[in-house]
């Protein structure tokens, strides 16, 4: 499973990040995010390029899971 640690990064950063990663090795993969907004922009993107999302929240982290549909 591919990781991705988009924390501390503006937006549009951690939407661009998962793009690339989802490029270069489409398949699962785990999202560190620490904003709403990029847990929501990146859920979105996996959404529509059709993944199944699952959002754990824990403190001030997000961890969005994306497996293939």
């Amino acid at each position: 499973m591919k990781e991705l640690d988009v924390r501390g990064l503006s937006c549009p950063m951690p939407l661009m990040r998962a793009k690339e990663a989802l490029a270069d090795s489409p398949g699962e993969m785990l999202v560190r995010a620490d904003s709403g907004t990029a847990k929501a922009n990146v859920v979105a993107l996996l959404a529509d390029e059709g993944y199944a999302v699952v959002v754990d929240h824990s403190g001030e982290e997000y961890l969005i899971t994306a497996t293939l549909a």
